[in-house]
């Protein structure tokens, strides 16, 4: 017998011990039917599933931004609608704001939803006028006369009347595109639509810029179903979906934009939440075919921190055209706007370190997908421009 030979005999008598012995132990034990399964008691709903990740990774703490920040979106008043609607309501004492900017080397809140008229005033007096440099506040239209016969002179008149009060900059909510009907027939109105035309002018004319902000995630356009990746977000606000009726989609509403942004070429335009963070080739498309757009990245860091290579050659090719932004305010239902200490330490994280899948939000669940994001590490020259030089040209700020 050669070795060949006695390598099989050994390896087939190995087997057939081996099957008898199994069998054995089969007709011993058999198999529980859900072996390998955990009881019907451990199965927890989606919903709470909170898992911990088992990478040992660096977890950098940067309790204080590198450079000062001008924080570009917030919301520290709210207007107050119903029968007042140019009224606004504080939704964040002025002094607590104070406490967490000096925590975290906040040189300046702008916010951005300052309302108009009376309401206007009341927002400057107690921010502006009462803290010079530490808060500016940007004026809104007046959504309620759109469809009046005269409310392309009155909307200009009102911006330049809101120009000469102290405000800063026009905020545009996604209220235009999304929300804004005609009165009776309660058809859409489109953001392009020419009666706008004489407030984009003003604005221009006057050198304040357009914080606009017209779409939403992607996601959000979608059926809200077992392939919509913000399941779970829109599952608990089913109210944020624009999926179907007569809404209509991400693309046609950046379009319409870009069409106002061609048609107003010296009115400087901040495109909020990056533009569509999602799609950054679009985004650096728009970027190269109006040099009048800018972009913040407001609750969008959970998009560009899993992009983390695309979006580090973002920030290098347009570092003179994104602005830091968070869109804090004090509602506790969006842990990744929730205004405090943590909130902005995530953001000068990302930004200013290489720290691998970590949390875009101060939550147990991440808020709006099921994800983990990494640090971008920006130099010191981008940094210094993101966090406050940017912002400080467009709203006229002394360096």
């Amino acid at each position: 017998m050669n070795r060949r030979q006695w390598v099989a005999l050994s390896a087939g008598s190995f087997a057939a011990g081996r099957s008898a012995a199994v069998a054995q132990q089969t007709s011993q034990s058999p198999p529980a039917a859900n072996a390998g399964r955990p009881p019907q008691d451990t199965v927890l709903p989606l919903e709470r599933y909170e898992p911990k990740s088992m990478l040992h990774v660096p977890e950098t703490h940067v309790p204080r931004s590198r450079f000062p920040v001008i924080d570009f979106h917030t919301h520290i008043t709210f207007a107050t609608g119903g029968a007042n609607p140019g009224a606004v309501r504080f939704s964040m004492d002025p002094a607590n704001c104070l406490a967490v900017m000096d925590r975290k080397n906040i040189r300046t809140m702008v916010n951005v939803t300052g309302g108009y008229g009376a309401g206007l005033l009341d927002a400057i007096g107690k921010l502006q006028t009462a803290h010079p440099g530490r808060f500016i506040v940007f004026t809104e239209p007046a959504w309620t006369k759109a469809s009046d016969a005269d409310y392309s002179k009155f909307q200009a008149d009102q911006i330049a009347d809101a120009h000469k009060a102290g405000a800063k900059g026009l905020k545009v909510l996604k209220t235009l595109g999304l929300f804004l009907r005609e009165r009776g027939s309660q058809k859409l109105v489109r953001i392009d639509d020419p009666r706008f035309d004489p407030m984009w002018e003003a604005v221009g004319s006057l050198k304040m810029p357009v914080a606009i902000h017209i779409s939403d995630p992607e996601a959000f356009f979608l059926p809200i179903d077992r392939f919509n990746e913000r399941y779970e977000e829109l599952h608990a606000h089913p109210d944020w979906s624009f999926h179907g009726k007569d809404f209509p989609g991400n693309r046609e509403l950046q379009e319409a934009r870009r069409n106002v942004m061609r048609r107003h070429p010296k009115t400087q335009f901040v495109c909020l939440h990056v533009a569509d963070a999602e799609d950054l080739p679009y985004v650096s498309e728009c970027l190269d075919s109006h040099p009048n757009m800018s972009v913040d990245i407001a609750a969008r860091i959970g998009e560009l921190g899993r992009q983390p290579r695309s979006a580090r050659k973002f920030f290098d090719k347009y570092q003179d055209r994104i602005v830091f932004g968070t869109d804090a305010s004090s509602s506790a239902s969006t842990p990744q706007q929730t205004f405090g200490d943590a909130l902005y330490e995530i953001y000068y994280r990302f930004l200013e370190t290489e720290d691998e899948y970590f949390d875009y939000a101060p939550a147990t669940v991440p808020p709006q997908g099921r994800w983990r994001i990494s640090g971008l590490g920006l130099s010191e020259q981008v940094l210094r421009k993101v966090y406050g030089e940017n912002a400080a040209r467009l709203i006229g700020l002394s360096a």
